[in-house]
């Protein structure tokens, strides 16, 4: 996604209209420089690739589009590391530590170096070179990492994604998403809602998989303290969107008046017409690493059960419950997992509510053992599952144990 400085939008009464490249022969062209640059970089500096992308820029009154261009390219395709066969910290420490003792001269600094350089190869028992120690110093600066690979992207698709880019942006000042899923795939009703659940997204949903659903999401600016990471969970909301069939949605934008100073309210409508494209892909993400770990320990497990991770949706008054895993035996039985290992209270009340309110009598709660269920105002009294305590890290034998 691209930062606030480099989003261009215009107003057209309340309504907001980011700024869009059509996939033209000039925008093409564009492109194929921003990515030769990038190629001929590899190997180079940050600094040596920024000061290359200045000169492409010029005098260009248009130049936040290949800035912007050049960040998606920098964030999403790039590697920059610290290239160094020393700790550039410890070099400055050593190095630092001999300045103080002395007065600063051209001298002395050949005499610091050459010095700092045989105690490391004392040390380290092999050759240091004065030279080396001289390159490590800022090695981990921004502007001396080197990139190291550059995956250059199809053109059209970096234009693509500088396109979703700018309505993401749109977002970042959302008071109120609605969005409104007509019926579709019951799979990109589950897609959707998961991604709901991993960018912890706080939404009140109506609605069924027959029907569609309408998903009432608060944005960041609705928060007591307007967050900004709220703000970029929404944003990453929108690729996710774009896998489903039919749908369409509706924001609120609080938008500041550069002429003013003050803040105003914005509109901004958008369809599954709308011609984005996703970068994101298809398949059913995990929303955390603990649900990935269990899921590989059970295929390496020797058991009739079977591990689905796709399940169906529970339907709930003012939302929707997506059991994480769901065991199915050849015999019929069936059982849904739920993993909570998620600490903020917040979370936690929603989701024991959801457990009460699903009421399935097949279900299994794995509670990690490091959250504070009695702080969070959780009783399990009257939870309806089977429950299971981990501590770091969920093993199916003890899920195993209580579908027994």
């Amino acid at each position: 996604m691209l930062p606030t400085d480099l989003l261009s939008y215009r107003q057209n009464g309340e309504a907001i209209i980011p700024k869009r490249l059509k996939i033209d022969e000039k925008n093409l062209e564009v492109a194929t420089e921003l990515i030769s640059c990038f190629r001929e970089a590899v190997g180079n500096t940050q600094g040596a690739l920024e000061r290359q992308l200045l000169e492409l820029e010029g005098d260009n009154p248009d130049y936040k589009v290949k800035r912007g261009l050049a960040y998606i390219l920098k964030s999403s395709f790039s590697t920059f590391e610290v290239v160094s066969p020393l700790e550039p910290p410890m070099l400055r420490e050593r190095v630092f530590a001999l300045a103080a003792k002395s007065v600063h001269s051209r001298e002395f600094a050949a005499v610091a170096l050459s010095k700092v350089a045989d105690e490391l190869s004392r040390e380290l028992e092999r050759e240091v070179l004065p030279e080396q120690v001289r390159n490590g110093l800022y090695a981990d600066l921004i502007e001396n990492r080197i990139l190291t690979t550059f995956d250059a992207p199809n053109l059209q698709d970096l234009l693509h994604r500088y396109n979703l880019s700018q309505v993401q942006g749109i977002f970042y000042k959302a008071s109120q998403l609605i969005i409104n899923a007509h019926r579709n795939v019951p799979g990109q009703y589950k897609l959707l809602f998961r991604y709901l659940k991993l960018f912890q997204l706080m939404s009140y949903i109506e609605g069924d998989a027959d029907h569609g659903f309408t998903i009432t999401i608060d944005g960041p600016t609705s928060l007591f303290n307007p967050s900004t990471r709220y703000g970029l969970a929404i944003a990453k909301l929108i690729p996710a969107l774009l896998h489903v069939t039919k749908w369409s949605l509706a924001a609120t934008l609080q938008i500041r008046d550069l002429y003013t100073n003050t803040w105003k309210t914005g509109r901004f409508t958008l369809n599954s017409d709308c011609g984005l494209v996703s970068h994101y892909p298809p398949g059913k993400p995990y929303d955390s690493m603990l649900e990935a770990s269990f899921a590989d320990k059970w295929d390496s497990l020797k058991t009739d059960w079977v591990l689905e991770r796709e399940v169906d949706l529970i339907p709930i008054p003012g939302s929707v419950m997506i059991p994480d895993f769901r065991l199915v035996h050849p015999d019929g039985r069936t059982f849904l997992l739920e993993i909570v290992g998620y600490w903020r209270p917040e979370y936690l009340q929603k989701k024991f509510s959801q457990v009460r309110r699903a009421e399935c009598n097949n279900l299994i709660l794995a509670i990690s053992e490091r959250l504070n269920l009695e702080k969070a105002g959780v009783k399990l009294n009257d939870v309806p599952a089977r429950i299971i305590w981990f501590k770091d890290k969920l093993l199916p034998k003890a899920v195993l144990a209580v579908m027994d």
